[in-house]
């Protein structure tokens, strides 16, 4: 009879504890807990992560899946709460200066940036809509403002090296096509997105990703890469959405929930060249949430389904990983 060593080239190991680097296909017998254990690949996966302590939708986020930042929204009222994820909690941190939602952000949990956003009545000049905050883990002090107050609009990069990106203002009544950098002081104007709409993105300063949104009553596909001086426009997502959240690079980018028209938990993860219909929604399908993180380790939070929510999921790609081997 053929044998597993026969196979594999060597007996299962019986070890008191788990290997710290298994090689796929590896099999052990954890004496400690008394199971058998394999590592192989595991599928991408939304989990469910620690509820925020205040429920809201339009909040702006930062930071990490394991050091995440969220701040502002509505619930309604506007608010200016802040809160610190470690990776399964939620914790509060210092309230921002101004009351908005809808703002742009970027930077980290420790140096979080926030700017733009609305907060009613009012139109956007009146309202605080050219604001910029600068969070140090504590406490949010006055930044710079825009040159274009705006609310839904795109961040990406930095505290000190941002970036902000389309938007609405109710002047007008018009859709933007604007872009801004902030050096930790001030915001300077660069070039333009090929299309003026609210928007989500993510990325550096200098390679950031624009994608989705809406320029009125349709929701919007396009996608456009940002090479630190012009925007140019590249496959659109499969899904046209707004309000929707976003995570990681230029080349490796993560979208997810948002309005089709309906409230949708469809996620789709960008590689540099197209997008690619994850087989995996969230659990909780919603609108206006915060969204941080890598394409591989995202974090999505609050949000509206419509009603106001405070869940928090937490989106792991494939990968490889320990599981317990049973017979099922």
């Amino acid at each position: 009879m053929t044998t597993f060593k026969e196979i594999r080239g060597t007996a299962i190991q019986s070890v008191s504890s788990d290997p710290t680097n298994p090689e796929v296909g590896q099999i052990w017998y954890n004496n400690t807990i008394g199971v058998l254990k394999g590592y192989k690949s595991i599928g991408a996966a939304w989990a469910s992560g620690g509820n925020m302590g205040t429920a809201r939708r339009g909040l702006a986020a930062a930071g990490t899946q394991t050091s995440g930042l969220g701040f502002g929204g509505i619930i309604p009222p506007t608010t200016n709460v802040t809160e610190e994820y470690d990776g399964s909690t939620w914790a509060g941190g210092g309230n921002m200066g101004t009351t908005r939602y809808s703002m742009g952000s970027a930077g980290t949990q420790t140096a979080g940036l926030g700017f733009g956003g609305y907060n009613p009545p009012g139109p956007p000049t009146s309202s605080n809509k050219a604001a910029t905050e600068e969070y140090d883990g504590s406490t949010w002090t006055a930044g710079g403002n825009l040159n274009t107050a705006r609310y839904a609009l795109a961040g990406a990069g930095t505290q000190t090296a941002g970036l902000g990106f389309g938007g609405y203002s109710d002047t007008g009544n018009a859709y933007k096509n604007n872009t801004e950098k902030y050096d930790g002081s001030a915001w300077t104007n660069t070039g333009t997105l090929n299309t003026a709409r609210t928007i989500t993105g993510c990325g550096s300063q200098t390679a950031a990703l624009g994608f989705g949104g809406s320029t009125g009553v349709p929701r919007e596909s396009a996608t456009e890469s940002f090479n630190g001086t012009s925007w140019t426009t590249v496959n659109p997502m499969n899904t046209a959405r707004r309000s929707l959240a976003g995570a990681g690079t230029q080349t490796a980018a993560l979208a997810f929930g948002g309005d089709t028209t309906v409230t949708v938990g469809a996620t789709e993860s960008w590689n540099g060249t197209s997008w690619t219909t994850s087989p995996v929604s969230m659990a909780t399908a919603r609108t206006g949430l915060g969204g941080c993180g890598t394409q591989s380790l995202a974090l999505a939070f609050g949000g509206s389904l419509p009603g106001i929510s405070a869940a928090t999921e937490e989106y792991t790609d494939p990968s490889f990983g320990t599981k317990k081997i049973t017979t099922s």
